[in-house]
């Protein structure tokens, strides 16, 4: 959820395990407030640092011995759950080693029932129920053309009628990515972009970044809910989408991939009938409340239409 005043945005959402409304702890706020809601941080930002060399020099240095040492104040911050995660502390060699960690596989289980639809990572979700040519993604007040985010006309016709989710990654999010249900995957396709911040304050600046930013997307023909279009969304300092599953046959709550260093998004593309969100998602939804889940926690199940 975002709203102005003064010209400032405070994003707010629920945290679906307590169901409080959270104001976020946004990285790096004063920096990306400067880049986003002042007209000459602005400039900066689209001049200097809006460039693929750019976020490749800053996700290399994140690789550097040297950054682990961000690593403790980091945890401590965000209140990270180190029981979760795979390896010790000390075991994690770079900040971008532990900012793509792994988490132990009983931390995220995956829903086994073939009816239910998980999350396919961790984040801040928005669900649309039915997506038209007024349907404003990923925020009210903004109009996003399908075959524009999957830069394909042919690919689009696909999802037209149909629903979408967005999965919004934090920086100190788990950034692994997995799969939603059994089926068979694509190769990724990669489309070349922009790298600005995912963040509701970036989204009031700019809200079709999600159009201009670089990003991936695989076609996934699920067995339980139909064609998905699986997108990918790169973001500022985010060095890379990295894929980690073949093409082919995959199971539900594989892991796909993972994103370096930066906040990033996940976007999935559903054709007409294919799932029905859980109902207090679609409530959040549509007052532009972004609500937090796990990844392999129900989301949504096989509408009726579907089975």
């Amino acid at each position: 959820m975002s709203t102005t005043t003064s010209q400032k945005t405070e994003v707010c959402y629920r945290d679906r395990q307590t169901d409080s409304i959270v104001t976020e702890t946004i990285f790096a706020e004063n920096t990306l407030r400067w880049f986003y809601e002042n007209p000459l941080g602005f400039t900066v930002f689209n001049y200097a640092l809006n460039n693929p060399a750019f976020c490749w020099l800053y996700g290399k240095l994140q690789e550097l011995p040297i950054t682990r040492q961000k690593i403790p104040e980091f945890v401590a911050q965000y209140g990270i759950n180190l029981d979760e995660v795979e390896l010790p502390l000390q075991d994690y060699l770079s900040f971008n080693a532990f900012f793509s960690r792994r988490l132990k596989k009983e931390a995220r289980p995956f829903v086994t029932s073939p009816d239910v639809f998980c999350a396919p990572g961790d984040g801040k979700v928005l669900v649309f129920p039915k997506l038209t040519a007024e349907t404003k993604i990923p925020i009210k007040g903004a109009s996003i053309a399908i075959a524009s985010l999957l830069a394909s006309t042919t690919a689009a016709q696909t999802y037209q009628g149909g629903m979408a989710l967005i999965v919004r990654l934090a920086p100190y999010d788990y950034h692994r990515f997995h799969f939603p249900d059994d089926g068979e995957a694509s190769p990724a396709r990669q489309i070349k972009g922009e790298y600005h911040s995912v963040n509701p304050i970036a989204l009031t600046k700019v809200p079709d970044l999600f159009c201009r930013n670089k990003r991936a997307v695989t076609e996934f023909d699920s067995k339980h809910f139909g064609r998905i279009a699986y997108i990918e969304i790169g973001a500022i300092t985010v060095a890379s989408i990295v894929q980690t599953y073949t093409p082919g046959v995959v199971k539900k709550g594989q892991e796909k991939g993972y994103f370096q260093y930066g906040g990033s998004t996940v976007v999935l593309l559903f054709e007409p009938g294919a799932i029905a969100f859980d109902d207090d998602l679609i409530r959040d939804s549509a007052n532009n409340l972004e609500v937090q889940v796990k990844a392999g926690s129900q989301i949504g199940r096989r509408s009726v239409i579907s089975a």
